[in-house]
């Protein structure tokens, strides 16, 4: 960038020189031409013509014109130089040998560029006649071209010096603002170079609001968001090991302690059936919670909350000998994933008969309410402990009252996730009656 802006400088002051400098030269070629005119407009005058020589003429030429500060007049006669104009000039040329022989023979108006000690010069040799007489005097007038640029060079000058201090305060400039501006992109570096595999602990400290900010932010939230899938992956991975080595361990040990006894080997057969077809539910459960992340997830449609409230109900009475209710219904229909919603439902009313018996209240039931789809399963069995409401949401974590041996404690996880692919969430609510009342909030997406 300031590279680029050093050349863009570079490039202005070179053009504005060049500009000025053909300027200069015009400027030269036009007091040239104007100092010829004037001495054409006097020699047509009735007392120039009264003269009979050029040496008259041209004397009484100078007499009358006083050159510039900038200019100088001098004559030749014969070759020779004859007679200079009033003042000093900057650079006497009349005393120039090679100068005065290239421009004495000069019979017609002759113009060009010469060198002195005073720089670059415009000249122009007017031949001087007098009547018929030939021409052998001439009128030589002088532009100092550097002496009529010395204002525009010295404009060039100030415009290169004022343009290498801003070029300077601009790198300047640029050094702390991009100190400033990087300086959370440093540290962004660097703290990502000091994240590994195993500590994801380490943030970014945000100052300000400004683009670089909201970055820092960002990255803080990604490693949020890596850190806890971090956690939630390690535990995950400990916690099926665990839960996957207890059946593995059973099944092995009583097939190396299996006899030849075929009653031995019945027995043997049928827990190891058990045992696998509990590894098989295990397995099942875990690639749901695997899927749960995914954006096809879930496969949103219509769905009418008063079927499927029914139709949960319906599903849920061969499961055990329980008083089944339909508690209230919605009469609406939602966006949402009707069998995903079955399913977290089936698994809530699945939970409510291990904790329950015969004879006991299950009820289902669904509700609209400050915009929010309300879907619910109570039942009437032994309740879940307070300390106990938000832990049992976690993968492989099963109540303390342990009613239930079966299941590896993935149930209600399932449910917790397909309650956040909706947008919701899943709670034990608080009530006064004995038992525990499970409730999904959604937000309610109208069909």
């Amino acid at each position: 960038m300031l590279g680029v802006l050093a050349l863009a400088m570079v490039m202005v002051v070179f053009v504005t020189w060049q500009v000025l400098s053909a300027r200069s030269d015009a400027s030269a070629d036009r007091e040239l031409s104007h100092e010829a005119a004037k001495f054409r407009g006097f020699a047509t005058t009735p007392d120039a013509t009264a003269l009979r020589t050029p040496e008259e003429l041209l004397e009484r030429w100078l007499q009358l014109n006083l050159p510039d500060d900038s200019e100088a007049f001098f004559t030749i006669v014969d070759g020779r130089p004859y007679r200079r104009g009033q003042g000093t000039p900057p650079a006497r040329l009349d005393t120039d040998t090679a100068f005065i022989q290239r421009i004495a023979g000069a019979t017609e108006p002759t113009y060009g560029w010469a060198d002195s000690s005073a720089g670059k010069v415009r000249y122009g040799v007017l031949p001087v006649r007098v009547g018929d007489q030939p021409v052998r005097a001439q009128l030589v007038v002088i532009e100092f071209r550097d002496l009529i640029a010395q204002p525009s060079e010295d404009a060039a000058r100030a415009l290169a010096v004022v343009g290498a201090i801003t070029l300077a305060l601009a790198a300047v400039a640029c050094w702390l603002i991009t100190g400033r501006v990087l300086a959370p992109i440093r540290q962004l570096r660097s703290t990502a170079e000091q994240i590994s595999e195993s500590d994801l602990r380490r943030r970014i400290q945000v100052v300000g609001t400004d683009d670089v900010a909201q970055l820092a932010r960002t990255f803080n939230t990604m490693l949020d968001r890596l850190e806890a899938a971090f956690l939630t992956q390690r535990e995950f991975a400990d916690n099926a090991g665990h839960e996957l080595r207890t059946p593995i361990t059973v099944i092995r040990g009583h097939l190396e302690l299996m006899s030849d006894d075929p009653d031995d080997q019945e027995q043997t057969k049928a827990l190891v059936l058990d045992e696998l077809s509990r590894m098989n539910r295990m397995v099942d459960d875990l690639l749901v919670l695997a899927k749960s992340d995914r954006p096809d997830f879930l496969a949103p449609g219509e769905v009418n909350l008063t079927e499927l409230v029914v139709e949960v109900v319906a599903k849920a009475r061969p499961l055990a000998e329980r008083q089944w209710r339909v508690d209230e219904t919605a009469d609406a229909v939602v966006i949402a994933d009707g069998q995903r919603l079955t399913q977290a439902l089936m698994q809530l009313v699945a939970n409510a008969v291990r904790h329950t018996q015969a004879g006991d209240r299950i009820a289902v039931g669904s509700r609209l309410q400050n915009g929010q789809v309300l879907l619910w399963v109570a039942d009437s069995g032994s309740g879940v402990p307070a300390a106990d409401a938000e832990r049992i949401f976690s993968r492989f974590v099963r109540g303390d009252d342990q009613v239930r041996a079966e299941g590896a404690g993935l149930g209600l996880s399932i449910v917790r996730s397909i309650a956040q692919a909706h947008g919701g969430e899943v709670r034990v609510a608080e009530q006064s009656a004995p038992g525990a009342r499970f409730e999904l909030t959604l937000p309610e997406v109208r069909g």
